[in-house]
């Protein structure tokens, strides 16, 4: 199927042949024609798999078709993002996509001076994209009314749930107007989650999208069967091995991922963590500077893996083994992107062994396994 196939207009058709995007990723098949008929979405897809084109394409198409005494500059749409990285990433989606319209947006977000995004809102905009402290913030200072909202996004609603986001969530969503297109987007759904988007959706579409093993063929996977006491052991001689490599290593919890760098940096390895206990300003100053090369090595939660999309990622390492299958596949498809080779190198204990077996299962592919 081609995006012309999805009855996608002309302007946006032309901004798509420019980023040379031909044909639309699993889950922008599935959204966008639900989207464009203006029903409410819950979608359920891991970061990577095209989800903010599968909600800004349908907006800005639904927002070039207004009658022109219907598109005064007032803020139509409301994209409610957890970081500041990921509101910048979706805010220049929304630059490209709606390139040929005369839509205007903004991106705002807390830790810089309010002035310039102040400024921008003053001039008059289309489609808001926010983090939500500091979109309350702004409303408080009367600089945002949302009383023109009609298209409501909610997008990693699950990491807003790990960040803390939750509250300020419940106190933005009686500021909406009641008639409006709500889309939400998740990479899972704990009861938290599922019970927020039962309370804010109206008889919604539903599209999930589970990675699969696609992902999985193009990158080099070795397997470590290893003592859970010797993991570190075992991780400290393989990064010295590899030292001109940028490495993203997972740990299942927050208090792994500190523990993992403090043993790292013990042993003369230079690392960050990176998890949801850490303020937004820390995270953004450890993806920076991991992007930039000055950290070469970050220890990661699943969910504080979501901000980073770094194209020439080259070793990703499975410290610990994710609760389910899916995981591992969006994990080590962190690496292996636009072309490029990965290697992922996975750690598995005698209690782990069961996972293994169902990774193997989800991806038709036996690991490598290497003896130590």
């Amino acid at each position: 199927m081609t995006f012309k196939e999805l009855n996608i207009s002309e302007p946006i058709l032309k901004a798509l042949a420019n980023k040379k995007y031909k044909n639309p990723t699993p889950i922008q098949e599935k959204a966008i024609p639900p989207a464009l008929d203006g029903s409410d979405l819950l979608g359920i897809a891991q970061t990577g798999t095209g989800k903010t084109a599968a909600f800004a394409i349908p907006i800005i198409q639904q927002l070039n078709r207004l009658h022109f005494n219907e598109r005064r500059r007032e803020v139509k749409v409301l994209v409610l993002t957890p970081t500041r990285e990921l509101a910048i990433q979706i805010g220049e989606s929304f630059g490209d996509y709606s390139r040929y319209t005369d839509l205007r947006h903004a991106v705002i977000f807390g830790g810089v001076n309010q002035r310039p995004q102040v400024d921008k809102l003053k001039r008059g905009i289309d489609i808001l994209v926010a983090t939500p402290g500091r979109l309350l913030d702004l409303i408080n200072q009367k600089y945002i009314s949302l009383d023109s909202i009609r298209h409501f996004v909610l997008d990693e609603a699950d990491r807003m749930l790990d960040m803390g986001f939750i509250h300020d969530i419940k106190r933005l969503l009686p500021m909406l107007p009641k008639q409006k297109q709500t889309l939400f987007f998740s990479a899972t759904m704990p009861l938290a989650i599922s019970n927020l988007s039962r309370s804010i959706l109206n008889n919604p579409v539903i599209v999930k999208i589970i990675p699969g093993s696609s992902v999985a063929d193009r990158i080099e996977q070795h397997l470590y069967y290893v003592e859970r006491q010797k993991k570190s052991h075992l991780l400290v001689s393989l990064l010295k091995q590899e030292q001109t490599k940028s490495v993203l290593i997972f740990s299942r919890t927050k208090h792994g991922a500190d523990k993992i760098a403090r043993i790292l940096k013990r042993n003369g390895i230079d690392c960050e963590a990176i998890h949801g206990n850490k303020s937004q300003g820390a995270r953004q100053r450890v993806l920076t500077n991991f992007k930039s090369g000055r950290t070469r090595v970050i220890v990661a939660t699943d969910i504080a893996a979501r901000g980073i999309d770094i194209a020439n990622l080259e070793m990703v390492i499975n410290f610990d083994l994710p609760d389910v299958a899916e995981t591992y596949v969006h994990r080590i498809g962190r690496t292996g992107r636009a072309g490029q080779r990965g290697t992922a190198l996975t750690f598995c204990s005698q209690d782990e062994q069961m996972m293994i077996r169902n990774i193997q299962r989800l991806t038709g592919k036996k690991l490598n396994r290497i003896l130590v």
